[in-house]
Parts: C-alpha cells; structure tokens; sequence
C-alpha cells in the first residue's frame, strides 16, 4: 500500500462505507486463526448493518466484502490485513505492519491507522531493471509488493528486445541497440515520474551493470536513488529480493539520518530552524518545512489553548488531536518537504523534535 492507495481511499464517500482490520500472522500455527477472526469480523459488520439497513440495501456492500475476503490466500499473510468495502468497491489489503482489530462503519473509510504506517514506516520504491520486464515495487523493510498498474510492468518491445535488431550491410547493431535501450529506459523513467510525484520515497535499483548504466544515464530521478545491486533477478521471488536490495537500503538511510543531523547544526547555526512541536506545527502549516527530523517512537496528543498546544492525557477527548505529530508529517509531505526519522534521544534540545527551514 502506498499514498497513492490511501489517498484514492480517502476520496470514496459513500454510507455506508465499512473498514475492517486486524492483526496478522506469517506463520503456523497463528495464522490458522487468521481466516477464522476475519470471518467473526465480518457477522460483526453484517449484524451492525443489518440493524440499520434493510437486506437488499446492503446485500452489494455484504457481497463484495465476502468475496474480498474469499479471494484472499491466508497462507501469504503479513503482519496486518485491512479489508474496505462500499456498495460498488470492495479491496483487502496485505500489509507488513499490525493493526488493531476494529470494524469502523462510517460515509468514509477509516484510514488513519494505514497513514500512521506509512508516516512511520522505512518506505522506498524499488526498479528491477530487465527487458522482459522491468517490474516496480514498493518496500516496506524487507517486504515487496509489485505495483501492476500505471504501466508497470513495462516490457522491452521494440528492435533489439522481443523484436530483431535490423540487420544488412552498413548498420550498426551495437549502436542501433545502444539506442533503443536508452529510448525503453527513458520510458520507464516517464513512467515512474507519478509514482515518485505522488509518493517522494527513496529509489533502489536492481539489474545488470549495462542496464544500470543506461538507466542512470537517463534518469531524471538521479536525486533519489539510494542504492543498487548488480546482477540478473528476472527469475527471483519478490521475497527473495526483498532479502537482497532492503540491507543495502537500510544502510544509506543510517548514512542519511546521519547527514541529517549535520545538515541541522548548520540550520541551528543560521538560525533557519524550529524546535519543539507548538513552533514546529506553526512553520510546517505555513509551508516553511524543508526538512522535519522526528525521533522514531515519538507521539503527542494535544489540545491548543491560547495558541498553544498543550498536551492531552486522553486521545479520544473532544477538541483533542490524537497525535500532532502525525499531523505534521503529512503537512511537511504536502508541501514538498522531506521527513527523517532519528534515534531516540538525538533531538533533547529540540523537545523530540525539529524542522529545518526553507527561509
């Protein structure tokens, strides 16, 4: 799931719209009860509709959800299933974080614990680069989800693909494949263009040194790439590269957070800076974030008074923002900034957290 689905939920209104989630499991034995929670989850939907609604007003909404659910292969669980229903969509979500378990009925769909996830997960696209063909994922750790829209995956086609390169006296094949090459990887390029527009994660690569040549050469997305490994993965599960790209990210971001954290002494020293979370707030929803810096288990439910956000012992008390600083990372993501998140204790100074300033 990435922000591109979250946000395509987010724009559904629709009563009744209904929301399922829980926890998941990998593994045998737990996850034999998986199917068995998913199904109690759903009388528990039936029954709450079916006291409001008539059969036949619900019977589209009830339909879809149960073949959502009887489509799902519980064998290939994550570690959390998100199920979304109306009376014309119904989809589940397998995902690599725990949710509660909860059935929310509402005109919308319940989202807010999937935007904590993606706000506080290590996230970054992921390229295999091949002719037959170049597939895109999205990473969460270790895990991988192939996106299959959007025109991924793309194919190499033309001459000197699934094609034969021209041949007769004075033409260059080498040169003549050196620059439909470079006309596919320009389109794959193109093609993720959205994808990062819409989601700005960090980007992996994978492929031999010829194609990553190529692709370097012509990408406009040179900023976001993170790391690469060199080899052939046309025949490797997604599980398996998953194993293979996630260490190497995993390390650039170590080297990045710490970047980072120079790159805020120097804001410090500027004075282009903001610290603690009632300032932070204020500079993020004026759109001054460059760059906001949070320490990873940091949360903060607040109330304003007097201009002011004050901290609130109850999340779920009226007037209460349940957590601000979830508040603040999708207003720095709005506008173009970056978010990073560091080790506890790194930001004392700054109260857990800081935004480093655009002006």
């Amino acid at each position: 799931m990435n922000r591109h689905d979250v946000n395509f939920l987010q724009q559904m209104k629709s009563y009744p719209s209904v929301t399922m989630t829980l926890p998941a499991h990998r593994s045998a034995p737990e996850n034999k009860q998986d199917p068995i929670r998913v199904k109690n989850l759903f009388k528990e939907t039936t029954d709450r509709l079916l006291k409001e609604f008539g059969k036949r007003e619900v019977e589209p909404l009830l339909t879809g959800l149960e073949n959502a659910i009887n489509s799902f292969d519980f064998q290939y669980s994550l570690d959390g299933l998100a199920f979304f229903a109306n009376r014309d969509f119904a989809r589940v979500f397998n995902l690599p974080f725990p949710l509660e378990e909860r059935v929310v009925v509402e005109e919308t769909f319940f989202t807010r614990d999937l935007v904590f996830a993606l706000n506080r997960t290590p996230r970054y696209w992921f390229l295999a680069l091949s002719e037959k063909p170049t597939k895109l994922f999205e990473g969460v750790r270790e895990n991988l989800t192939e996106i299959r829209e959007g025109g991924f995956p793309i194919t190499h086609e033309g001459p000197g693909g699934s094609q034969p390169l021209p041949g007769g006296f004075g033409i260059d094949k080498s040169a003549h494949r050196d620059e439909r090459h470079r006309q596919f990887f320009r389109k794959i390029d193109e093609t993720l263009k959205p994808f990062i527009a819409e989601d700005p994660l960090p980007l992996a690569l994978a492929g031999v040194d010829r194609y990553l040549s190529f692709y370097n050469e012509m990408s406009e997305h040179k900023k976001s790439i993170i790391a690469s490994v060199e080899g052939s993965y046309d025949k490797i599960s997604p599980h398996e590269l998953g194993k293979l790209i996630w260490p190497e990210v995993e390390k650039k971001l170590a080297v990045s957070r710490e970047e980072v954290l120079l790159d805020l002494e120097k804001a410090v020293g500027e004075k282009k800076f903001a610290s603690n979370v009632t300032e932070v707030f204020l500079k993020a929803k004026e759109g001054r974030g460059r760059i906001l810096l949070v320490e990873e288990d940091f949360h903060y439910p607040a109330r304003f008074e007097e201009g002011k956000l004050v901290p609130a012992e109850d999340p779920s008390a009226q007037g209460v923002i349940d957590d601000v600083v979830d508040d603040i990372i999708e207003e720095v993501l709005s506008k173009n900034g970056k978010v990073v998140f560091v080790n506890r204790g790194q930001l004392n100074e700054h109260g857990r957290i800081a935004l480093i300033l655009r002006y």
